[in-house]
């Protein structure tokens, strides 16, 4: 008989916890932009993907694929180097597979970054957003089909999917470490064709302040199975139709690895205070 989602998710968990006794309160998906956290990682503990019962192979460009646990100054955390898109073929329960072995973990505060095109005037290459609310334009959710109880309700509400506390401290912490912060809405498509100009313009009409290909299934899941979610945004480049030109995928990187010192010190300073 197949495992059920719920015996895989405690089956990689189970493995985990053989390797590395931390428990996390904290678990960061290190989105681009965010690779280099890491680093701030102490008494690390660093198990790749393949090594972890029924997480697929990693494909994503600039994305490492290891599960680091450890220490975050004195705070334990497990961080998630690399993630999974609908784009690269992966079914929604896989792209948020992980996000539920951090529950099983003892998570209780998931922390999504992520790379996005701004679609707000006022945004810059470099900026970072706090995202305060989301729109699923993904043309599914992880959360279709049978429901495992076990995991979470049929219906979880979606009124409030990124926790206000979270982001009150992450104000707190941008103004502390002295950093330029945005709070906005973020649009997920599935991509992996970047959007047309009059997708923009739609997109901003309906109250989206930047668009990326991730983060919105892995925040449904963090909400059905009682995590916290906080997610935030490294604007990569405008997106502003009147202002559109071709997108150089290398510049997007150099600028989202410029942006990773200071996001690394928010997150930081956001899991020593919350």
């Amino acid at each position: 008989m197949e495992e059920t989602l719920y015996e895989r998710v405690r089956e990689a968990a189970l493995a985990i916890r053989d390797r590395a006794r931390i428990r996390p309160r904290f678990g960061v998906v290190l989105g681009t932009g965010l690779g280099g956290f890491a680093r701030e990682v102490d008494q690390g503990i660093r198990i790749p993907y393949e090594e972890i019962p029924h997480f697929p192979p990693l494909r994503a460009i600039s994305h490492t694929g290891v599960l680091t646990l450890g220490m975050v100054g004195d705070r334990p955390a497990a961080l998630l180097e690399g993630r999974y898109h609908l784009y690269e073929g992966y079914s929604p329960e896989e792209v948020t597979f992980p996000v539920r072995v951090l529950k099983e973990l003892g998570v209780e505060l998931a922390i999504f970054s992520n790379a996005a095109g701004g679609l707000n005037p006022a945004y810059r290459a470099g900026d970072i957003m706090l995202i305060d609310d989301h729109i699923n334009l993904l043309g599914s959710n992880p959360l279709v089909g049978p429901n495992d109880e076990r995991l979470g309700p049929r219906f979880p509400d979606m009124f409030e999917p990124y926790d206000r506390k979270a982001l009150r401290a992450a104000e707190e912490a941008a103004r502390s470490e002295g950093l330029a912060i945005h709070r906005g809405v973020y649009a997920a498509m599935v991509g992996p064709c970047l959007e047309t100009r009059a997708e923009y313009r739609f997109l901003r009409a309906i109250g989206a302040d930047a668009v990326g290909m991730s983060t919105v299934p892995e925040a449904i899941v963090a909400v059905h199975s009682g995590l916290r979610a906080f997610g935030l945004s490294c604007i990569t480049d405008r997106c502003v139709p009147e202002e559109l030109k071709p997108v150089d995928i290398e510049e997007i990187l150099r600028i989202a690895a410029e942006a990773e010192p200071k996001i690394s010190r928010l997150v930081r300073r956001l899991i020593q205070t919350y």
